[in-house]
């Protein structure tokens, strides 16, 4: 019985054996037709993502391969073997889809780590502010994002009261770079954050920096699509609608001061009309009615003393 069970698992390695180097024929002709195509249709060989790759995913065999394209299409930056394209630990510093072609400004060099710095412009900078569920668009605002910046600060001048406030644009078609510490574009989910990392120049993130310290910034999401700047104004209380009105407080009698209505400015002045004469004093004390006709006189009655 025992010599029948070695039988049986040799045969089985065997077998596993002859499976494993049947599919590793296949595969490896597989390639070789792959590259004889390439040659013979002038296309190159460069690697792809076979899967979704998430910012600071390594590149692996599982979730790279080589892949035909047009000779003279090749991206900029692209590579040429797994081998290269997986040297020192390369990870991803951009979201990069299905059959995109890997290229090196999206990935990592050598011994790399994804950081928000190795994806920024040589002349840009990254700049964090401060939001709210309000001022970041309900959450709606995520990595990868376009927004312009609002500012709402106090009017400058003498008299000028706590509703006395203007808004007005900081800074437009702004790229978000993170939301908190989240710097993932795939992460579409509205999410209610603290802060947003945004990408601007030198002088945009000087303007960010003051403008944290004399206002509210608030962020307006936009079309990624929409490239249009500098159509913006500043905005007072009056644009809202209801300039001229206003309410006023009077004095009652014998009680405090009360609410009344709303009311358009009053003409700058009113001409005085000629006055009426005033209606007789009615007479004090008891009175008599005397009827001549249709007429009727009222006397006032004097009380007899001594009765």
């Amino acid at each position: 019985m025992q010599g029948r069970n070695l039988l049986i698992v040799g045969v089985a390695v065997f077998l596993g054996l002859i499976a494993v180097y049947l599919a590793n024929a296949y595969f490896t002709g597989l390639e070789d037709q792959q590259e004889a195509i390439a040659e013979e249709q002038q296309l190159a060989r460069i690697v792809v993502a076979t899967q979704d790759v998430g910012f600071g995913q390594p590149l692996t065999n599982t979730n790279i391969r080589l892949a035909n394209w047009p000779a003279d299409a090749v991206p900029q930056g692209a590579f040429t073997s797994l081998e290269q394209a997986m040297m020192g630990g390369r990870v991803a510093l951009r979201p990069i889809v299905p059959g995109e072609p890997i290229l090196a400004s999206k990935v990592s060099g050598e011994n790399g780590r994804a950081t928000l710095a190795s994806i920024l412009p040589e002349d840009m900078r990254a700049v964090s502010i401060p939001i709210n569920e309000v001022s970041g668009v309900g959450g709606f605002v995520r990595p990868g994002d376009v927004v312009d910046v609002m500012l709402t600060r106090q009017i400058p001048g003498e008299g000028t009261q706590q509703f006395d406030k203007m808004t007005t644009v900081a800074l437009e078609n702004v790229l978000v770079l993170g939301i908190d510490q989240v710097a993932d574009e795939n992460n579409t989910q509205p999410v209610v954050s603290k802060t947003a990392t945004l990408q601007t120049d030198i002088f945009g993130a000087q303007k960010l920096a003051l403008a944290r310290e004399i206002g509210t910034l608030s962020l307006a999401l936009r079309n990624v699509e929409n490239q249009e700047v500098g159509a913006t104004e500043t905005v007072v209380a009056n644009d809202l609608g209801g300039a001229g009105r206003y309410i006023y407080r009077r004095t009652g009698p014998t009680g405090p001061a009360v609410a009344g209505p709303s009311y358009s400015p009053a003409p700058a002045s009113v001409t005085p009309g000629p006055r009426q004469a005033s209606a007789p004093a009615r007479p004090r004390g008891p009175t008599m009615s005397v009827v001549r006709g249709t007429d009727a006189e009222t006397y006032a009655v004097e009380a007899l003393r001594g009765y």
